[in-house]
């Protein structure tokens, strides 16, 4: 499959410009093919690599655009390959006609990221950073670029092969006694390489602890929107989000089902999760909402616990004895919702009887969604209940679920490792837990990665990239 020289189209519908991208041995021979450079005399295959130039696609005689064509002559480009792109005139139409142009003359259309898997295949970058691309082209947010592109620029597999390297040099020593086992020889310093198995067990540990926040960075921090029936949380996702996402209603029960979508605030990408109103019901389906309510409950790092405002004093009486301890690991925000409803002395009662539970990681706000009232303080107590960290393009954070699985198994192999050390275990065992910790840590730059895996990465990229 590698052999043929596959085309794509890599720009979005609906721009002035499209451009064709083609990879491959033929790739430069095939556009020469069906492109007239505008200066006469000299073949596109002998132009200068990295350079433009200016022509029309033509088929037989009827042109079909004028266009920049781009020369990159393998290995120094993108997938290591020859590569041709084409930039014309964004018109569907013309783009597809140059597509099948292209395809007549032997070229395969390309699959969902065959581009950035022949970029991996041939060497140009590992597997990590190839599915960094993916997620720079998936980044709505500064923080999500800045992760993005310090995965991409090879931050995190530099981390990783300096790990490996080190645990190499230690099993090849370990594995040498081996063949010296009736000599009775040591090469391999075992303080030493307790000193390097604590040292490493403190970097893994320190990036798997990481993934709580790249992946609140990349997915959104999760925020469920609990509460009873009808107290305004489908209202209030709809205002968070700014659009009519959720069906508002003054029926009871009206959410059966979790509701989930993104936004961005602050900088700060949060996933609301609007979930079905708690109560006692006899409807199953209504119960299942309510079941799943739970479980978003216990995934969301916020919650927003909608209480109605004009029903609100036998709803603080059960905070302290079911809600607050339900949320103990949560960051929990009172949202009193409906204050346009009640009066200034009701409101006073209320905040009297809440004033010895705020602490830290609980507080409260008396808004109305419907009215739009004090749902800005809102949004900047979300922000502050986020607590993330500044990203840089230095930082070192995991973003993606298989490397951090990958980490976490590297993790039982490492404290395996320091285990063994602490009781004598013979050096046979000792070297196949290290050789398990770097089995795993290379899965992640691709070094072991099998076929299945590889396609199921690149099946999620888009096609053009």
């Amino acid at each position: 499959m590698n052999q043929d020289t596959i085309c794509a189209i890599s720009t979005a519908q609906g721009g002035a410009i499209g451009c064709i991208r083609l990879s491959g041995t033929e790739a430069i021979r095939m556009v020469e093919s069906i492109f007239t450079p505008a200066t006469p005399g000299k073949k596109f295959s002998e132009q200068k690599p990295y350079t433009l130039t200016f022509g029309q696609i033509k088929d037989g005689e009827e042109v079909i655009d004028e266009v920049l064509v781009s020369l990159f002559k393998g290995p120094h480009s993108y997938t290591g390959e020859d590569s041709v792109e084409i930039s014309c005139h964004g018109s569907a139409y013309i783009l597809q006609q140059v597509m099948q142009l292209l395809i007549r003359n032997g070229c395969r259309l390309a699959q969902p990221g065959e581009y950035t898997q022949r970029a991996f295949l041939n060497g140009k970058m590992d597997l990590s950073q190839a599915e960094a691309v993916a997620d720079l082209i998936a980044s709505s947010s500064a923080a999500t670029h800045r992760l993005a592109m310090s995965q991409m620029r090879g931050g995190f597999s530099k981390e990783l092969t300096t790990l490996r390297e080190q645990l190499l040099h230690f099993t090849s020593l370990i594995e040498l006694e081996l063949d010296f086992s009736e000599e009775d020889v040591e090469f391999a310093n075992r303080d030493q390489l307790m000193q390097l198995a604590t040292h490493i067990r403190e970097v893994i540990t320190r990036l798997v602890d990481s993934f709580s926040v790249g992946n609140a960075i990349k997915n959104g921090v999760p925020v469920a929107i609990i509460g009873e029936t009808n107290a305004g949380k489908s209202t209030l996702l709809n205002v968070l989000l700014n659009e009519d996402r959720a069906i508002v209603s003054d029926i009871h029960g009206t959410t059966r089902d979790v509701i989930e979508d993104t936004t961005n605030l602050g900088g700060i990408t949060f996933r609301f999760i609007d979930t079905a109103g708690i109560r006692e019901t006899s409807d199953t389906i209504e119960s299942l909402g309510i079941e799943r309510t739970f479980q978003k409950l216990d995934q969301a790092e916020i919650v927003l616990w909608m209480i109605d405002a004009s029903d609100a004093l036998k709803q603080i009486e059960q905070l302290s004895s079911q809600i607050i301890p339900r949320c103990a690991d949560k960051r929990l925000i009172l949202v009193l919702n409906k204050a346009d409803l009640i009066s200034v002395g009701q409101q006073k009662e209320l905040e009297e009887k809440l004033s010895g539970l705020t602490t830290k990681d609980i507080h409260h706000l008396f808004i109305s969604a419907r009215h739009k009232q004090h749902t800005d303080a809102l949004q900047q107590l979300l922000i502050s209940a986020a607590q993330l960290p500044t990203v840089t393009q230095n930082d070192v954070i995991v973003t993606n679920v298989r490397h951090y699985e990958a980490l976490k198994h590297s993790l039982e192999s490492i404290e395996r490792v320091q285990e063994g050390l602490s009781t004598g275990i013979s050096g046979d065992f000792l070297s196949q837990d290290i050789r398990e910790c770097i089995f795993h840590l290379s899965d992640i730059v691709g070094e072991v990665t099998n076929d299945m895996v590889l396609q199921n990465i690149f099946h999620h990229f888009c096609i053009g990239k």
